[in-house]
């Protein structure tokens, strides 16, 4: 049974809280990806999306100079790197998310994203996922 370990992309790439859109846009463009997660040391205190940068900022006409944690989605949910994949697409179908930090003793060491579950595994477990990600929520 596969692991979280093994679909992961290692090393996420990681800003610190101070970081602004402008240098988190960058960054996107230059690694060709998608969100990046906000860390405080070793802590993850955020992760920001190009969708959030968009939705939330530029769509608002805020200014590319202010700090990343002003739109970054908080309270990162991480799951332990020798989790199955099973098990991580029913908690990202349960809590709806599309991006899971992956840990190792605490310490983030890689990141999967629906695209991972998708790709890595033959399309089996995003379909779980998917349609849980996908369920309206009752807010």
């Amino acid at each position: 049974m596969p692991t979280l370990r093994d679909i992961m992309t290692p090393n996420p790439v990681t800003v610190d809280p101070q970081a602004t859109l402008k240098e988190v846009a960058t960054l996107m463009l230059e690694q060709d990806i998608g969100a990046v997660l906000v860390m405080e040391g070793e802590q993850p205190r955020g992760i920001i999306t190009d969708r959030d940068i968009v939705i939330r900022a530029v769509a608002y006409g805020h200014d590319y100079g202010t700090p990343v944690t002003d739109y970054t989605t908080g309270d990162v949910f991480t799951m332990e790197a020798d989790t199955s994949v099973e098990d991580a697409a029913r908690e990202m179908a349960q809590r709806q998310l599309r991006r899971l930090p992956v840990t190792e003793h605490g310490r983030i060491v890689g990141i999967v994203s629906l695209g991972d579950l998708a790709v890595r595994t033959g399309g089996q477990a995003d379909e779980q996922a998917l349609q849980g990600i996908s369920q309206p929520t009752n807010i």
